[in-house]
């Protein structure tokens, strides 16, 4: 599959125009985006990107390329932002968050102006839920936060770093991660655990990506896009 993530994720390059702001997603696949901007700008094919990153690992990757990194707060929006889901349907809902920066990632989200997801197909569901839903959560009461979420039947596990160090964000916050295997209605849960005190987001993205795009094993990219 490595194949198609590195399709999709050099493919998303061409969306790229030169004096865009850019937002960098995090993961294995936006890994491949970050890498060809990168190359682009070095071959001289794009002479100016100003670029915000979602994670320390994504401005580190930034870094080395040589791509010009701003806070989100040094911008006054993105252009652009493309990043890579762990589930997604085919009417723009997904899950995001399995590297563990989803916060920052639906930060830069609500202040960027277009929004792909890039995906290989595997990722493409009928329903959400399969892939675990994290949540991320301040440290104080974690555990009663926990109980809560298990005395509820979602099936909550702490994720950890290590066999026996729990995994922190870059905001200092824990992420249990909610063993569904089924969301009938993502809205719902996600108005529920918003309204959750100690819960500081959760990795249902529901309506935000303008174009997914989509690779086969072979490298072989689709186009989704909202109608008009």
């Amino acid at each position: 599959m490595s194949l198609g993530k590195e399709a999709v994720g050099r493919k998303a390059a061409d969306y790229v125009e030169d004096g865009m702001v850019v937002g960098f997603g995090t993961g294995s696949t936006a890994y491949f985006f970050i890498d060809e901007v990168g190359k682009r700008i070095q071959a001289g094919e794009l002479k100016h990107i100003v670029g915000v990153a979602t994670s320390r690992q994504t401005l580190t990757q930034m870094e080395s390329l040589g791509i010009e990194s701003r806070s989100l707060d040094d911008v006054n929006f993105i252009d652009l932002l493309v990043d890579g889901a762990d589930e997604t349907t085919r009417d723009f809902n997904g899950i995001k968050g399995g590297g563990g920066a989803l916060l920052h990632e639906k930060i830069v989200a609500q202040n960027s102006r277009r929004i792909i997801w890039i995906v290989t197909e595997d990722k493409l569901v009928d329903t959400l839920g399969k892939f675990p839903l994290p949540v991320e959560i301040v440290q104080f009461g974690s555990w009663k936060l926990f109980r809560t979420f298990d005395q509820s039947g979602m099936n909550p596990t702490f994720r950890k770093s290590g066999q026996d160090t729990l995994f922190i964000t870059d905001s200092g916050n824990y992420i249990i991660d909610l063993n569904l295997d089924v969301i009938q209605n993502p809205h719902q849960l996600a108005f529920e655990l918003s309204n959750m005190v100690g819960v500081v987001e959760h990795g249902l993205f529901l309506n935000y990506p303008d174009v997914i795009l989509s690779s086969d094993a072979e490298g072989n990219v689709q186009e989704i896009t909202r109608s008009k």
